[in-house]
């Protein structure tokens, strides 16, 4: 069966990094689409990053040049790589894998918590 496992998240200083991973497994990981998505509290939840299958990047406004996204499709893993949080970049951030035809397959999160 297909799953997603992030982890990474925890507890950051604001001005601190974190890098997230998600490992994936049950699915043909090189065409899928992977992105990161967060929904903080009492907030809908919204793109963070996405990394295509075909090797296109796109981010969120407020996290351009504070966050990059990768992919290691040997691994079957994406990353996300958090420079200069923010105490408004604290949310659950999830995985996301979009299947070719449709559909999509979803992590269970990880909670990142920036605060000093």
């Amino acid at each position: 069966q297909v799953q997603l496992v992030e982890s990474g998240g925890g507890l950051v200083q604001p001005g601190g990094s974190l890098r997230l991973s998600c490992a994936a497994s049950g699915i043909t990981f090189r065409v899928h689409d992977m992105g990161w998505y967060r929904q903080a509290p009492g907030k809908e939840r919204e793109l963070v990053a996405q990394f295509s299958s075909r090797g296109v990047t796109n981010y969120a406004d407020s996290v351009k040049g504070r966050f990059t996204i990768s992919r290691d499709n040997a691994k079957n893993t994406v990353f996300l790589q958090m420079n200069s949080l923010k105490s408004e970049d604290t949310a659950v951030y999830s995985c996301n894998a979009r299947q070719p035809y449709g559909g999509s397959f979803w992590g269970k999160g990880t909670l990142v918590t920036v605060s000093s």
